[in-house]
């Protein structure tokens, strides 16, 4: 039997490794979580699900291979580090940032593949492999059921998912507009929230009397993704994974503005940007199509299938091959502060 850990830090990575989970136990193997500091809802845990609560769990359960969607991972948890990615921000400074912790990247397209190869190639240090296998959340989009939801009406359903960045949230900007239109029946709005978004901000949306609006607050972003038929953001990660579902996409001041997207300048165009994103062009639709092959091609839902087995691979031809990982004193110094682990 083999051992895997999940090293989580957010809510996020819930949704991002259960189907990895899944794919393990399949196998016959074994999973464990480990979660770092404070920010993660343990009330998300699933009854069955084990739960390690220390650094000394850990050692003891002596993974083979530690799965990570956040940025980081101590060298003193063992195993093979993977990394699997919290989503497609490939826009946000930091995406393609090395920083020495990982053994494998398990990246989700040919545009995030390009680019980690180009990286790995001018590098001094070659301690990592790149293995293009899809992103292990995928694996459940396609066939996820939409949601539901009491007040659900049969007319166009809007899903508003503004990332939580100050420098990329279009929460202030566009609150008054949103707020404006929703008070019209034509439309029904979703409105998701990311994790890290401020509570000012999720606070404000709520006390939106319109009965037009209705806040989602649950696991499974696939089910929310199913339920709309247009989705207005800005420069999130989510544009991508709802572009997948073959629908349109309305964004405020996208960093890097793509051809797929219909991206406006001010709060004043959303409407009309709404009202093209429902009613589509084939040319708008062959871009998206176009995007979605570059970022994430497979829609298999095997792609938490690819991770397991470029790591399997990985481990079964060993690492003596790839560099030794560049020491960060500080940062190791500051990893077992916050875990309280102190044996060498």
């Amino acid at each position: 039997m083999n051992y895997y850990l999940f090293y989580v830090v957010l809510d996020y990575s819930f949704e991002i490794l259960r189907p990895l989970q899944q794919e393990i136990l399949k196998r016959g193997d074994d999973v464990a979580w480990f979660v770092e500091g404070i920010e993660v809802d343990m009330s998300k845990f699933h009854p069955e699900e084990r739960v390690l609560s220390s650094v000394e769990e850990v050692i003891k359960f002596d993974p083979i291979a530690v799965f990570v969607p956040g940025n980081t991972v101590p060298s003193f948890i063992p195993g093979l580090k993977v990394q699997v990615f919290h989503g497609f921000e490939w826009k946000k400074k930091g995406h393609y940032r090395i920083r020495d912790c990982f053994d494998l990247y398990c990246t989700q397209g040919p545009l995030f593949t390009e680019e980690f190869n180009k990286i790995r190639a001018n590098a001094k240090s070659k301690h990592f492999e790149i293995k293009e296998t899809g992103w292990p959340k995928i694996d459940t989009l396609f066939n996820a059921p939409a949601y539901e939801w009491s007040d659900k009406r049969p007319v166009p359903t809007l899903l508003y998912a503004p990332t939580f960045s100050p420098a990329f949230t279009s929460a202030p900007d566009l609150y008054e507009e949103i707020k404006r239109l929703a008070q019209d029946k034509k439309w029904q709005w979703i409105v998701k929230f990311h994790p890290k978004m401020p509570e000012e901000w999720i606070e404000k949306f709520r006390e939106l009397t319109s009965d037009n609006i209705h806040i989602v607050d649950i696991e499974s972003l696939a089910s929310v993704l199913q339920a709309a038929d247009v989705i207005i953001s800005d420069t999130s990660s989510i544009i991508t994974e709802f572009a997948l579902l073959n629908r349109p996409i309305v964004t405020y001041r996208n960093s890097v503005p793509e051809p797929h997207l219909i991206d406006i300048q001010e709060a004043k165009a959303l409407e009309q940007a709404i009202e093209r994103a429902l009613t589509p062009s084939d040319a708008q639709m062959k871009k998206i199509q176009e995007n979605v092959a570059k970022l994430h091609p497979y829609r298999d839902g095997h792609s938490s299938t690819r991770v397991l087995e470029a790591t399997l691979d990985l481990i079964n031809r060993g690492i003596t091959h790839l560099d030794a990982k560049p020491s960060n004193i500080i940062r190791e110094f500051k990893m077992r502060m916050k875990l309280s682990y102190w044996r060498f």
